[in-house]
């Protein structure tokens, strides 16, 4: 009988491994240049002003805590599980945006949320599905 997935590291690819680096990163870093860019992306994305705010913020917050939580030498699987959740949380609030924005933001901004919430929902699969490998450390 073969062995859970979760329980054999050396057949997990490097980069579910390293995927709260990845979220952490990739959040932070979205987060910082909405913030650096605001003026600029604001009239590009045509998005409401406490839209933008509101998920650049909220970047911010995500990455913060995936940076604390892969920052742990021993993660609590709970902390991967809530990270995993917030995710796919966050991509329903990024696909109810979208939807509601339709014909108010531009393609860039409708492109962005869009993309953000599929890369949140991807996340958060992985993040499920090897949360006990990553909360395993």
């Amino acid at each position: 009988m073969p062995a859970p997935a979760n329980s054999d590291k050396a057949n997990v690819p490097a980069i579910v491994r390293s995927i709260l680096w990845v979220d952490c990163g990739g959040a932070i870093f979205v987060g910082v240049l909405m913030f650096v860019l605001a003026d600029w992306l604001r009239a590009l994305f045509q998005l409401p002003s406490f839209l933008y705010f509101a998920i650049a913020a909220a970047n911010l917050c995500y990455g913060t805590f995936s940076l604390v939580l892969a920052s742990l030498k021993k993660r609590p699987i709970s902390l991967v599980s809530t990270l995993a959740i917030a995710n796919a949380f966050w991509g329903c609030v990024c696909l109810i945006t979208a939807v509601s924005m339709i014909g108010r933001a531009s393609i860039f901004g409708m492109a962005h949320i869009l993309l953000e919430g599929v890369l949140v929902f991807s996340l958060a699969q992985i993040e499920w599905r090897h949360r006990a490998l990553l909360g395993a450390k």
